[in-house]
């Protein structure tokens, strides 16, 4: 590891509140020719699916001087029928079209992102999590301001590279929003300035529970891909090298806000257990269907976190923070006094938090005053993959442990082939690396 990397790592790992204030935004030096709201922003799109293509569309209504002019995904068929969406929601009649990607700016392939990062401004990366941190990279390296979605990695280098990423994009004064859109919501903004500001008083432990029926079914069969590393990526979402396992591809955004709560502070240890109970047919390929993890920080707070996708069974995604003075229901927005009593409820409206952190991203642009997520979107990140690490091992495991861990999920080469079908992790055999 380099000197440059190992002194990042080592503000990762003790980061503290001050630290977390020294990512506020600050005069930008390269965004100062947008600063006039009048200059024309360029948009690209790196991964073409159902989230890029709302991403996409909440970029468009942001800022009415931005226009989308380059995508990029795997495939052909998924970037024709996202481009086709757009240009019916944007393009209309009598009116200056904002989608202006021509066949030219269609980018099909592992490599198509680097020319979506050439041709834009701004990049929405919604690709499958595993490319992440090479197109955050890019993008970075390139000086362009870029909306992240979640998770920002599957494993440990990849966590790591996407935390050099970060720093440069500080250095380069660019932004980097982060899709964790709980943090742009108006009512949790709301109730976790009440607790900060001591409602419940000092944090003794919490809950979050995502236990939903699950996701999409596999969209392919075997005999309908041209190599097995089509069907993996055509089903991305059931193999962890691709999606990091469902604990960080969607419980991700209940364990950001425990993480909020402890004012980015990572936690010290991570204890786990979880498995594949119900979700047991090979299609759905090598990821769990629960989890239930424990982390703990050094001031003896304890997360208990539990996640499942079971179809037919209760369905449970909330939130709960308890103090020494009352405890918050978080996802209704709600604080309660140690005997039971409401003292606060926020009444306002939430609003749209996937509009709102567009919203933030282009005024941050064009006020010269960019927005950098980047520390809180890589520990809620490295949150959700160490409680796989640990569920999958079976091991305690310290933080330390986690964001040095050299287990490196890339296959060997990336092209059209038949990769190795990834093994179901087993606790007790499967190895912490």
């Amino acid at each position: 590891m380099s000197a440059a990397s190992e002194s990042n790592r080592r503000q990762f790992l003790t980061s503290s509140t001050a630290a977390t204030a020294a990512l506020a935004v600050s005069p930008a030096l390269s965004v100062g020719a947008y600063a006039s709201g009048s200059d024309l922003l360029k948009i690209g799109l790196i991964g073409c699916g159902g989230r890029g293509t709302g991403a996409a569309s909440q970029a468009l209504n942001a800022d009415s001087g931005v226009e989308l002019v380059a995508m990029a995904d795997a495939f052909d068929d998924r970037l024709q029928s996202s481009r086709t969406r757009l240009q019916r929601q944007f393009n209309k009649e009598n009116e200056t079209p904002r989608v202006n990607v021509i066949d030219d700016n269609c980018f099909v392939g592992f490599d198509a992102y680097k020319q979506v990062v050439d041709k834009s401004d701004v990049v929405v990366l919604a690709s499958t999590p595993h490319f992440r941190p090479r197109h955050l990279k890019a993008a970075v390296e390139a000086g362009r301001h870029v909306f992240c979605e979640k998770p920002v990695a599957v494993d440990g280098p990849g966590l790591r590279s996407v935390l050099e990423s970060v720093q440069k994009a500080r250095d380069n004064n660019t932004s980097i929003v982060s899709g964790l859109c709980w943090r742009y919501h108006h009512g949790k903004r709301a109730v976790f300035d009440q607790i900060k500001d001591g409602m419940i008083g000092d944090i003794v432990s919490m809950q979050c529970s995502y236990m939903t029926g699950g996701v999409w079914d596999p969209r392919k069969t075997k005999a309908e891909c041209s190599s097995e590393m089509e069907y993996q990526l055509r089903n991305w979402y059931y193999y962890t090298w691709l999606s990091g396992d469902f604990n960080v591809e969607q419980h991700i955004h209940s364990l950001d806000k425990m993480l909020w709560a402890m004012d980015d502070e990572a936690p010290a240890t991570i204890s786990a257990s979880g498995g594949r109970q119900v979700r047991t047919d090979p299609k759905y390929g090598n990821i769990y269907d629960h989890f239930n993890v424990v982390y703990e920080w050094a001031n003896g707070v304890k997360a208990f976190a539990r996640c499942r996708h079971w179809k037919g069974c209760e369905t449970d995604v909330n939130d709960f923070i308890v103090g020494t003075k009352g405890r918050a229901d978080v996802m209704k927005h709600r604080i309660f006094d140690l005997d039971g009593k409401e003292i606060w409820k926020f009444e306002g409206e939430g609003g749209d938090m996937y509009q709102i952190e567009h919203d933030e991203l282009f005024a941050g642009i064009r006020g010269a005053n960019p927005i950098n997520n980047g520390d809180y979107m890589c520990k809620s990140t490295m949150l959700a993959i160490s409680g796989r690490m640990a569920a999958y091992t079976g091991k305690k495991l310290s933080w330390e442990d986690c964001m040095n861990s050299q287990e490196d999920l890339a296959p060997k080469t990336y092209d059209w082939v038949d990769v190795p079908v990834p093994p179901v992790a087993i606790p007790g055999k499967t190895k912490f690396v």
